[in-house]
């Protein structure tokens, strides 16, 4: 199953050179964890997947593994345009010892949301993990719509999605359509609070690169309902 709580959505440091820093990569993780982070999300769109190639990719997801050594999750962003290429993607990543997948809606194409439920449902049958969808329309150029979600959710192994829409009324949206079991993360650190409190299941955060207690507070004191405290 997928986690909950928060998510780290971890940068990709670079050397000098341009070649990926995995001593910096690891040390940023263990602290991650040791910050008390519930989990790691390798290779999404702050960790500049789509400027890494195949082979970085690896090598990213497997550090992120390696250094955070079973005491938290790690999913792998795997995402493109071509449905082709994201489930090669999916599937050599999800073979790296991460708990699940997340991949968001295909860039630039504008796929119908026909589309949309064809692709990701090619990735899910194609991998054994779970798979958390990805919306993020101002950078995709294309919403997941809640309709859309709630046929996906109806796959065994579609268990969730980051909804980066920046609305709060989508998070209330989908929590009227989904299922119960089916996880709804925040993607917009400055919503946390109130996504939460519509609904949302945790939240996975860029911000929490540089602050991951605090961010880790935040969530945990807004899913326990102590709304005040996490909004101070």
């Amino acid at each position: 199953m997928l986690p909950t709580g928060t998510g780290t959505a971890i940068v990709t440091p670079f050397g000098p050179d341009g070649t990926v820093d995995h001593r910096a990569l690891a040390a940023l993780a263990i602290w991650q964890v040791d910050e008390g982070i519930d989990f790691l999300v390798a290779c999404g769109s702050t960790g500049e997947a789509a400027t890494l190639d195949a082979a970085e990719r690896v090598a990213v997801v497997t550090t992120v593994v390696e250094a955070a050594a079973g005491r938290v999750p790690v999913l792998a962003g795997a995402t493109d345009n071509s449905t082709a290429r994201a489930v090669e993607e999916a599937r050599r990543l999800a073979a790296l010892g991460v708990s699940g997948i997340m991949s968001a809606s295909p860039y630039y194409n504008k796929p119908t949301q026909a589309g949309l439920a064809a692709h990701f449902t090619a990735i899910a049958d194609a991998i054994a993990l779970p798979l958390l969808l990805y919306n993020v329309p101002g950078r995709s150029g294309v919403d997941l719509k809640p309709e859309t979600v709630a046929e996906l959710a109806q796959h065994p192994r579609i268990e969730g999605i980051k909804e980066a829409s920046g609305s709060v009324r989508r998070v209330l949206d989908l929590a009227s359509v989904v299922p119960e079991s089916f996880t709804i993360f925040c993607g917009d650190d400055d919503l946390a609070v109130p996504a939460i409190a519509a609904g949302a299941q945790g939240l996975i955060s860029v911000a929490s690169n540089a602050m991951p207690r605090a961010f880790a507070d935040l969530v945990r004191l807004a899913m326990a309902g102590d709304i005040d405290a996490a909004r101070r």
